[in-house]
């Protein structure tokens, strides 16, 4: 008989699980238990990377094969003790963010039904300063993981050209994401022009297999750079988060030299665990290696003196100064 309710200590805080016992991933009958315990395995690393950031909440109140809806504002009913951090949205609108102080205020989430972590790229002491770079590694149709790996080798390649450190994780599908390290200096449409500089490069570089096209029809069966991905208030699916699929599989941070030989969904809660224990925490140099990007705004101000506008923002953004019209090509010309 499943059990209704039990309390567990958690960073010197009492946090009610309800319902402990129910299914939240299919495949190997994992239950949100299950999920509370992994976190607990993984929360060193897990904290390091996302400790005080402001945290989306996508809630799953049936699981992983349930539906599921996106929640900024922490409910009403919540427990004194939860930091909160008022956050933005593009149009303006502002909420009370869960903030991740520590395991305590995770556990809180997951009892909400949150299964992975969507995180803001700054910290919500220091919100004015974007501290972490993240390249996308988007697969277009008919890109296969072996396309996503040569891509990551060359983000990787040109990142070190300019001179900063990088750090992969699998996105816990099909992708993977590379992170690097900020000085707190920029804001995230510093990072975000950062990006699209990168972008250019590598589809310069590499046109028949890289792209930095916004519109999926100009992309053809290439690997896109998600620039926009840092472009304000944009969340990314945090490190070592669980993913919302009936396998349970985490987003996982790896070392570059596993990068031939990492399988995506073989890493799930019941492996990653052990993983870390055996080989410790593979963004444990990280932390402390934070980097500049003054190389990449420099090759961004050159693109701008080439000619070439801003790149597209997503429609949820207000039009920006030297963006190009936002609309597809296809759909551009048969206005012409």
């Amino acid at each position: 008989m499943a059990t209704e309710k039990i309390t567990r200590d958690i960073a010197g805080r009492t946090v009610g699980i309800s319902n402990p016992n129910k299914i939240f991933f299919t495949r190997a009958s994992q239950t949100k238990l299950d999920l509370i315990d992994y976190y607990d395995a993984v929360a060193e690393p897990l904290l390091a990377t996302m400790g005080g950031r402001p945290v989306l909440m996508q809630r799953f109140p049936d699981g992983a094969s349930g539906k599921s809806f996106f929640q900024k504002r922490v409910p009403k009913g919540a427990p004194e003790w939860l930091t909160t951090t008022t956050v933005s949205t593009p149009n303006g609108t502002t909420s009370n963010a869960l903030v991740a102080v520590d395991l305590a205020h995770l556990v809180w989430a997951v009892n909400m039904g949150c299964l992975g972590f969507h995180l803001w790229p700054y910290r919500a002491d220091t919100p004015a300063f974007t501290d972490e770079l993240r390249i996308d590694l988007d697969p277009s149709a008919g890109v296969d993981f072996d396309d996503i790996r040569f891509a990551a080798i060359q983000v990787r390649d040109l990142l070190t050209e300019f001179g900063l450190s990088s750090f992969p994780k699998t996105t816990g599908s099909r992708g993977i994401h590379i992170y690097a390290r900020l000085e707190s200096r920029w804001d995230s449409y510093q990072v975000r022009a950062a990006a699209v500089a990168l972008a250019r490069e590598l589809e310069r570089r590499h046109p028949d297999r890289l792209t930095a096209a916004w519109w999926k029809e100009d992309r053809g069966r290439r690997v896109f750079i998600d620039f926009n991905q840092n472009a304000p208030h944009k969340t990314v699916f945090g490190p070592w988060s669980v993913r919302a699929r009936v396998g349970a599989q985490v987003s996982t941070p790896f070392r570059w030299d596993e990068l031939d030989t990492i399988t995506p969904d073989e890493l799930t809660m019941d492996v990653v665990p052990a993983k870390l224990t055996a080989e410790g925490d593979p963004w444990a140099d990280m932390y402390d290696d934070l980097n500049s990007l003054e190389p990449l705004l420099d090759a961004w101000d050159r693109d701008l003196a080439n000619g070439l506008m801003d790149a597209p923002w997503p429609p949820v953004y207000p039009k920006q100064p030297n963006e190009p019209p936002r609309v597809a090509p296809s759909r551009a010309k048969t206005a012409d």
